[in-house]
Protein backbone atom coordinates (compact mmCIF):
# COMPACT_ATOMS: atom_id res chain seq x y z
CA UNK A 1 0.00 0.00 0.00
CA UNK A 2 1.60 3.33 -1.24
CA UNK A 3 1.75 6.00 1.14
CA UNK A 4 2.51 9.90 1.23
CA UNK A 5 3.07 12.91 2.46
CA UNK A 6 -0.52 13.62 1.63
CA UNK A 7 -1.52 11.22 4.57
CA UNK A 8 -1.99 7.66 5.11
CA UNK A 9 -3.40 4.87 3.47
CA UNK A 10 -5.32 1.36 4.01
CA UNK A 11 -6.55 -1.67 2.06
CA UNK A 12 -10.23 -3.25 3.19
CA UNK A 13 -11.68 -3.24 -0.24
CA UNK A 14 -13.73 -6.90 -0.24
CA UNK A 15 -15.62 -8.28 -3.53
CA UNK A 16 -18.69 -9.06 -1.56
CA UNK A 17 -21.12 -12.15 -2.07
CA UNK A 18 -22.22 -11.96 -6.04
CA UNK A 19 -22.54 -15.70 -6.74
CA UNK A 20 -25.28 -16.20 -8.93
CA UNK A 21 -26.09 -12.34 -9.44
CA UNK A 22 -25.75 -11.08 -12.84
CA UNK A 23 -25.14 -7.12 -13.56
CA UNK A 24 -25.00 -4.67 -16.03
CA UNK A 25 -21.58 -3.72 -17.94
CA UNK A 26 -22.36 -1.08 -20.60
CA UNK A 27 -25.18 -2.57 -22.81
CA UNK A 28 -24.52 -6.45 -21.61
CA UNK A 29 -25.88 -7.88 -18.37
CA UNK A 30 -22.97 -10.57 -16.89
CA UNK A 31 -22.59 -11.82 -14.02
CA UNK A 32 -22.13 -9.68 -10.92
CA UNK A 33 -18.35 -10.86 -9.93
CA UNK A 34 -17.41 -10.08 -13.66
CA UNK A 35 -18.64 -7.08 -13.86
CA UNK A 36 -16.37 -5.89 -10.22
CA UNK A 37 -13.78 -7.09 -12.01
CA UNK A 38 -14.11 -5.31 -15.72
CA UNK A 39 -15.05 -2.30 -14.05
CA UNK A 40 -11.64 -2.74 -11.72
CA UNK A 41 -9.91 -3.40 -15.74
CA UNK A 42 -11.38 -0.39 -17.15
CA UNK A 43 -10.31 1.91 -14.52
CA UNK A 44 -6.69 0.53 -13.97
CA UNK A 45 -6.60 1.47 -17.54
CA UNK A 46 -7.72 4.72 -17.45
CA UNK A 47 -5.92 5.98 -14.35
CA UNK A 48 -3.23 7.59 -16.02
CA UNK A 49 -5.31 9.56 -17.96
CA UNK A 50 -8.75 9.74 -16.02
CA UNK A 51 -8.40 13.74 -16.10
CA UNK A 52 -8.21 13.65 -20.07
CA UNK A 53 -11.42 10.76 -20.11
CA UNK A 54 -13.19 13.14 -18.18
CA UNK A 55 -12.47 15.95 -20.48
CA UNK A 56 -13.10 14.05 -23.67
CA UNK A 57 -16.41 12.42 -21.74
CA UNK A 58 -17.99 16.34 -20.63
CA UNK A 59 -16.03 18.48 -23.64
CA UNK A 60 -13.92 20.13 -20.84
CA UNK A 61 -17.23 21.08 -18.37
CA UNK A 62 -16.20 18.09 -15.85
CA UNK A 63 -14.34 20.98 -13.99
CA UNK A 64 -16.82 23.29 -13.78
CA UNK A 65 -19.37 20.64 -12.11
CA UNK A 66 -17.00 19.95 -9.54
CA UNK A 67 -16.78 23.11 -8.91
CA UNK A 68 -20.50 23.53 -8.33
CA UNK A 69 -20.72 20.20 -6.26
CA UNK A 70 -18.57 20.83 -3.60
CA UNK A 71 -19.98 24.15 -3.17
CA UNK A 72 -23.23 22.54 -2.45
CA UNK A 73 -21.42 20.33 -0.42
CA UNK A 74 -20.03 22.96 1.81
CA UNK A 75 -17.29 21.44 3.01
CA UNK A 76 -16.34 22.82 6.96
CA UNK A 77 -13.67 22.92 9.37
CA UNK A 78 -14.15 20.50 11.80
CA UNK A 79 -15.99 18.02 9.24
CA UNK A 80 -15.16 14.19 8.68
CA UNK A 81 -16.30 13.58 4.92
CA UNK A 82 -15.70 10.72 3.62
CA UNK A 83 -15.47 10.90 -0.71
CA UNK A 84 -15.86 7.30 -2.10
CA UNK A 85 -14.75 6.39 -5.59
CA UNK A 86 -12.71 9.55 -5.38
CA UNK A 87 -9.54 7.93 -5.91
CA UNK A 88 -7.36 10.68 -8.12
CA UNK A 89 -8.40 12.94 -5.57
CA UNK A 90 -10.38 16.02 -7.92
CA UNK A 91 -12.94 15.94 -5.36
CA UNK A 92 -10.78 15.92 -2.23
CA UNK A 93 -8.11 18.18 -3.42
CA UNK A 94 -11.08 21.10 -4.25
CA UNK A 95 -12.56 20.37 -0.44
CA UNK A 96 -8.95 20.34 1.45
CA UNK A 97 -9.01 23.99 1.66
CA UNK A 98 -12.00 23.70 4.15
CA UNK A 99 -10.48 21.84 6.63
CA UNK A 100 -12.50 19.33 7.33
CA UNK A 101 -10.89 15.82 7.59
CA UNK A 102 -11.65 14.45 4.29
CA UNK A 103 -10.66 10.29 3.21
CA UNK A 104 -10.75 9.56 -0.34
CA UNK A 105 -11.44 6.05 -0.76
CA UNK A 106 -11.72 3.39 -4.17
CA UNK A 107 -12.09 0.50 -4.91
CA UNK A 108 -9.16 0.74 -7.42
CA UNK A 109 -5.75 0.85 -6.15
CA UNK A 110 -4.40 2.41 -9.74
CA UNK A 111 -6.75 5.66 -9.09
CA UNK A 112 -5.51 5.76 -5.63
CA UNK A 113 -1.80 5.82 -6.71
CA UNK A 114 -2.49 8.46 -9.22
CA UNK A 115 -4.57 10.48 -6.37
CA UNK A 116 -1.63 9.97 -3.84
CA UNK A 117 1.06 11.09 -6.21
CA UNK A 118 -0.89 14.33 -7.32
CA UNK A 119 -1.32 15.63 -4.03
CA UNK A 120 2.40 15.17 -2.97
CA UNK A 121 3.14 17.33 -6.33
CA UNK A 122 0.47 19.80 -4.97
CA UNK A 123 1.69 19.90 -1.35
CA UNK A 124 -1.73 18.80 -0.14
CA UNK A 125 -1.21 16.80 3.18
CA UNK A 126 -3.68 15.19 5.28
CA UNK A 127 -5.53 13.41 3.16
CA UNK A 128 -6.43 9.87 4.23
CA UNK A 129 -6.24 7.55 1.51
CA UNK A 130 -8.32 4.07 1.88
CA UNK A 131 -8.90 1.79 -0.46
CA UNK A 132 -12.80 0.41 0.11
CA UNK A 133 -15.85 -1.21 -1.91
CA UNK A 134 -18.70 0.99 -1.50
CA UNK A 135 -20.56 -2.12 -1.03
CA UNK A 136 -18.80 -2.83 1.87
CA UNK A 137 -17.26 -0.06 3.96
CA UNK A 138 -14.92 -0.82 6.86
CA UNK A 139 -16.21 2.27 8.62
CA UNK A 140 -18.15 2.19 11.75
CA UNK A 141 -22.10 3.10 12.32
CA UNK A 142 -22.38 7.18 12.17
CA UNK A 143 -18.83 8.26 11.15
CA UNK A 144 -18.98 10.48 8.60
CA UNK A 145 -20.58 14.09 8.45
CA UNK A 146 -20.80 14.14 4.33
CA UNK A 147 -20.16 11.56 1.97
CA UNK A 148 -19.31 12.37 -1.61
CA UNK A 149 -19.48 10.36 -4.95
CA UNK A 150 -18.83 12.06 -7.98
CA UNK A 151 -19.11 10.04 -11.39
CA UNK A 152 -18.77 6.80 -9.60
CA UNK A 153 -22.34 5.46 -8.62
CA UNK A 154 -23.11 4.21 -11.95
CA UNK A 155 -20.26 1.87 -11.86
CA UNK A 156 -20.92 0.33 -8.67
CA UNK A 157 -22.91 -3.33 -8.89
CA UNK A 158 -25.28 -3.15 -6.61
CA UNK A 159 -26.51 0.83 -6.14
CA UNK A 160 -28.95 0.01 -3.85
CA UNK A 161 -26.31 -1.62 -1.35
CA UNK A 162 -23.89 1.70 -2.10
CA UNK A 163 -26.49 3.81 -1.07
CA UNK A 164 -27.41 1.86 1.96
CA UNK A 165 -23.63 1.88 2.96
CA UNK A 166 -23.52 5.81 2.98
CA UNK A 167 -26.79 6.31 4.92
CA UNK A 168 -25.01 3.73 7.44
CA UNK A 169 -21.81 5.43 7.63
CA UNK A 170 -23.48 8.50 8.10
CA UNK A 171 -23.83 10.67 11.56
CA UNK A 172 -27.84 11.66 12.06
CA UNK A 173 -27.96 15.08 10.42
CA UNK A 174 -25.14 13.98 7.63
CA UNK A 175 -25.61 14.63 4.33
CA UNK A 176 -25.12 12.77 1.43
CA UNK A 177 -24.36 14.33 -2.47
CA UNK A 178 -23.94 12.78 -5.72
CA UNK A 179 -22.44 14.12 -8.88
CA UNK A 180 -22.93 11.52 -12.01
CA UNK A 181 -24.36 11.95 -15.54
CA UNK A 182 -28.02 11.23 -16.25
CA UNK A 183 -30.26 11.75 -19.60
CA UNK A 184 -30.65 15.67 -20.80
CA UNK A 185 -34.17 16.78 -21.39
CA UNK A 186 -33.51 19.36 -23.88
CA UNK A 187 -34.84 18.79 -27.02
CA UNK A 188 -31.84 18.22 -29.77
CA UNK A 189 -29.01 18.39 -27.20
CA UNK A 190 -29.58 14.38 -26.02
CA UNK A 191 -29.37 13.53 -29.64
CA UNK A 192 -25.92 15.91 -30.09
CA UNK A 193 -24.36 14.47 -27.64
CA UNK A 194 -25.39 11.05 -28.45
CA UNK A 195 -23.53 11.17 -31.32
CA UNK A 196 -20.50 12.36 -29.96
CA UNK A 197 -20.06 10.58 -27.19
CA UNK A 198 -20.82 7.27 -28.96
CA UNK A 199 -18.70 7.95 -32.12
CA UNK A 200 -16.34 10.22 -30.98
CA UNK A 201 -15.48 9.74 -27.09
CA UNK A 202 -14.33 5.68 -28.11
CA UNK A 203 -11.85 7.54 -30.66
CA UNK A 204 -10.67 9.64 -28.53
CA UNK A 205 -9.71 6.85 -25.87
CA UNK A 206 -7.69 4.98 -29.09
CA UNK A 207 -5.56 7.96 -29.88
CA UNK A 208 -4.63 9.23 -26.41
CA UNK A 209 -4.85 5.78 -24.12
CA UNK A 210 -4.67 3.61 -26.74
CA UNK A 211 -8.48 1.49 -25.21
CA UNK A 212 -11.17 2.59 -27.31
CA UNK A 213 -12.39 0.03 -25.18
CA UNK A 214 -12.71 1.17 -21.85
CA UNK A 215 -13.96 4.66 -23.05
CA UNK A 216 -16.95 3.23 -24.67
CA UNK A 217 -18.14 0.98 -21.64
CA UNK A 218 -17.88 4.41 -19.80
CA UNK A 219 -20.22 5.90 -21.89
CA UNK A 220 -22.70 3.02 -22.33
CA UNK A 221 -22.21 3.11 -18.47
CA UNK A 222 -24.56 6.68 -18.50
CA UNK A 223 -27.22 4.71 -20.61
CA UNK A 224 -27.66 2.41 -18.29
CA UNK A 225 -27.89 4.33 -15.11
CA UNK A 226 -31.39 5.33 -13.72
CA UNK A 227 -32.97 8.63 -14.81
CA UNK A 228 -33.12 11.27 -12.14
CA UNK A 229 -36.71 10.26 -10.81
CA UNK A 230 -35.48 7.03 -10.40
CA UNK A 231 -32.04 7.49 -8.55
CA UNK A 232 -33.66 9.99 -6.21
CA UNK A 233 -36.51 7.30 -5.16
CA UNK A 234 -33.47 5.07 -5.01
CA UNK A 235 -31.70 7.49 -2.48
CA UNK A 236 -35.83 7.97 -0.23
CA UNK A 237 -35.46 4.26 -0.36
CA UNK A 238 -31.88 3.64 1.22
CA UNK A 239 -33.34 6.31 3.76
CA UNK A 240 -32.32 9.73 3.31
CA UNK A 241 -35.15 12.26 3.41
CA UNK A 242 -35.16 15.88 2.12
CA UNK A 243 -33.92 14.56 -1.18
CA UNK A 244 -33.19 16.71 -3.88
CA UNK A 245 -31.98 16.54 -7.36
CA UNK A 246 -30.18 19.42 -9.32
CA UNK A 247 -30.10 19.03 -13.30
CA UNK A 248 -27.32 20.74 -15.05
CA UNK A 249 -27.81 21.82 -18.62
CA UNK A 250 -31.15 19.86 -18.81
CA UNK A 251 -30.12 16.87 -16.76
CA UNK A 252 -27.11 15.59 -18.47
CA UNK A 253 -25.38 15.91 -15.29
CA UNK A 254 -27.38 16.21 -11.85
CA UNK A 255 -26.47 16.75 -8.09
CA UNK A 256 -28.19 14.78 -6.09
CA UNK A 257 -28.80 14.75 -2.39
CA UNK A 258 -29.70 13.18 0.62
CA UNK A 259 -29.71 14.40 4.56
CA UNK A 260 -29.61 11.66 7.23
CA UNK A 261 -32.79 12.28 9.86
Amino acid sequence: MNTGTSGTATDTAGTGNTQGETASFGYEDVPADEKVARVGAVFSSVARKYDVMNDAMSVGMHRLWKDRFVKRVKPREGESILDMAGGTGDIAFRMAASGAAITVSDINQDMLDVGIERAMKRGIDGLVWSRQNAEELSFGDRFFDAYTIAFGIRNVTHIDRALAEAFRVLKFGGRFFCLEFSTTEWPGFSEVYDAYSHKLVPKIGQAIAGDADSYRYLIESIRRFPPMPQFEGMIRAAGFRHTKVEPILGGLVAIHSGWKV
